[in-house]
């Protein structure tokens, strides 16, 4: 995945430009009576009033939002109508700060527009709104009306309705079944005041002030408190963004497993970054449940650690060193063997062609070695500029780190950043043609992706093959909450490439050698139950090592609330079947708000 930080900004840079470009008119406006905001809301996405006039709109202001490209505010009817699929509130777009309050009663004039966050392409939903407005406050001080309670009663547990296959699978269209499908009822709910109580964290505080709570505490735990991703088909329909309509300096900072205690009430709105958010002009208090970091075992005389640690973009102005080798020494207990991923330039972002990362990692060990741990040795490939994604300038990619007094590198020259590795037999027993070397590079399989390192290595005299990777991340892939049902995940298409070029360099390995010990690893960014880590395991060549753990542990990311898997080592025959590996996801980041990487590193522990 790319980091949060930087796709959220890169978001919010271009929100003002799609605020504007994402207005969905649906017909020619047209002036109309008087309506309540039911009647615009309608029973499915929709608003049967798009793109018409409409006049003394009534309702009570409940939450105001002066900052922000989303200035305006929500109004609710306090006399609802009896069916439970049209909402009773609606957004207010002013553009401006507005110049109402909470409880006054307004009467609204102005266009009816569906707004796409994101933009059209995002394939998001749409979000009903009253543009252009002309307000005219009533009276003031009136009370607000009651919030609609949201909690695992309410929710449904089937996720959402197929999309209409006439309309490429939109639900857009569909009748809202609120009491059915939980994407529905949140719809049904768009803008009304709603509240959660005692609601648990299962996605830490970030930078933007945003945080995920469940209001089914029971769906897929964890015993940290989080909410385990572990299935296309079975979603965690209880999770909820919250942000605040208030000061910033007043949003709890909340690791996963904390609780808001009491009531966080206020309107649902719905987002690009998450969907359906509330946004919360009441908070509850927040009450820690003590979520530590954890620690690996230290591995023994006769077993190889091997991990793989996401740096998130390291690079020499970082202030993460010394929590990042703190991680390594103290937390990874310092295994003899760690694969990197993104490990930036010697300059990071700054886009004037330097490629080396010498001073990045050099960096990094020589933090490792003050925070008492082994003076590792590295090896790695410079890309070609700017060839292998990520943030512009920044040339990531993957680094091996290993510790000489326990391991040794078998060095092949002729690896570089557009020469293949390959396989070859020598002495009856399978041996890499460079070393390192990287697989396939000039393949379109890695396009603006990093391409695999692979390495031998040799540790008491028994030869460990090693590829790291960092497959082609999620992006552009449409969100849990789209319009479109299933949601489409077009990224999967070049990880798919990824995956069988890996386990076909791999079979070369075992056609050559049955025994040899093969560890493909790193961030697939891609879950273990999907179709690319399907296609890396093949026939049998890999089998993904976090599958031995509880299916309630295997996570190394929280995305949305979601606890799941994008990090992973996959093993071979010979490894797997010595049934004496031990497979550890230490869980160090992703839980926490003061996280310094977005994703957890895994430990595996085995006797060659």
């Amino acid at each position: 995945m790319p980091s949060r930080s930087s796709a959220r900004l890169a978001a919010l840079t271009v929100a003002a430009v799609c605020s504007a470009a994402s207005i969905v008119v649906l017909t020619s406006p047209a002036h109309a009576d008087s309506v309540r905001i039911h009647d615009i809301q309608g029973s499915t996405r929709i608003s049967p009033y798009a793109g018409k006039q409409v006049t003394d709109v009534a309702g009570i202001v409940t939450g105001v939002r002066g900052y922000g490209s989303s200035r305006g505010f929500w109004i609710q009817d306090p006399t609802p109508d009896a069916d439970p699929a049209t909402s009773e509130a609606v957004f207010v777009f002013t553009s401006s700060a507005p110049k109402v309050a909470v409880g006054d009663a307004v009467t609204v004039s102005g266009t009816v527009s569906e707004f796409v966050p994101g933009g059209a392409s995002s394939g998001n939903q749409t979000l009903t709104e009253i543009t252009k407005p002309t307000v005219t406050v009533v009276s003031s001080g009136n009370a607000v009306p009651a919030a609609t309670v949201v909690d695992a009663r309410s929710v449904p547990d089937a996720y959402a309705p197929a999309g209409d296959s006439a309309a490429s699978g939109s639900v857009n269209g569909l009748t809202l079944q609120p009491s059915k499908y939980a994407l529905d009822y949140y719809e049904s709910l768009e803008g009304m005041n709603v509240r959660v109580a005692d609601a648990r964290v299962v996605g830490a505080t970030d930078p933007y002030t945003e945080l995920w709570v469940t209001v089914k505490p029971r769906e897929h735990a964890n015993r940290h408190g989080g909410t385990v991703y572990g299935s296309y088909d079975s979603q965690n329909t209880g999770r909820l963004q919250i942000q605040s309509l208030g000061a910033v300096a007043d949003f709890p900072a909340a690791n996963v497993g904390d609780t808001l205690t009491g009531t966080t009430a206020g309107p649902l709105d719905y987002n690009q970054f998450g969907g359906y958010t509330l946004v919360a002009s009441e908070i509850g208090t927040l009450k820690s449940a003590g979520l530590q970091r954890e620690t690996t075992q230290k591995q023994k005389k006769g077993e190889l650690a091997v991990a793989t640690y996401n740096v998130e973009n390291l690079d020499p102005s970082d202030a993460t060193f010394e929590e990042h080798a703190s991680a390594i020494v103290n937390n990874l207990k310092s295994p003899d063997i760690v694969s990197l991923e993104e490990i930036q330039d010697n300059n990071g972002a700054k886009n004037d062609g330097t490629v080396a990362a010498d001073q990045t990692v050099t960096k990094l060990i020589d933090a490792i070695v003050a925070a008492g741990g082994p003076t590792y040795d590295w090896r790695s490939i410079d890309p070609t500029n700017n060839a292998d994604g990520g943030e512009p300038g920044g040339n990531i990619r993957q680094v091996f780190l290993f510790n000489p007094e326990r391991v040794s590198f078998t060095e092949r020259a002729g690896g570089d950043a557009t020469t293949a590795t390959g396989v070859t037999k020598v002495h009856g027993k399978a041996q890499l043609t460079a070393s390192p070397g990287r697989i396939d590079p000039t393949d379109t399989a890695w396009a603006n992706s990093r391409k695999p390192l692979a390495g031998e290595f040799v540790f008491r005299g028994r030869t460990v093959f090693v590829i790291a990777n960092h497959f082609n991340s999620k992006g552009g892939d449409q969100g849990l909450t789209s319009q479109y049902q299933p949601p489409a995940r077009s990224s999967e298409t070049q990880r798919h490439q990824q995956a069988t070029l890996v386990n076909a360099f791999v079979k070369q390995i075992l056609d050559v050698q049955k025994n040899a010990d093969v560890i493909a690893l790193g961030d697939i960014n891609d879950f273990e139950f999907s179709d690319t880590a399907r296609l890396l395991e093949g026939d049998g060549e890999l089998w993904s090592a976090i599958k031995s753990l509880p299916k309630s542990e295997r996570y190394t990311y929280d995305y949305q609330g979601n606890s799941q898997v994008l990090d992973q080592i996959l093993v071979s025959p010979s490894i797997r079947r010595g049934c004496d590996f031990e497979y550890d996801s230490v869980h160090i980041n992703a839980e926490f708000n003061d996280q310094i990487s977005d994703h957890d590193p895994q430990v595996l522990r085995f006797h060659p």
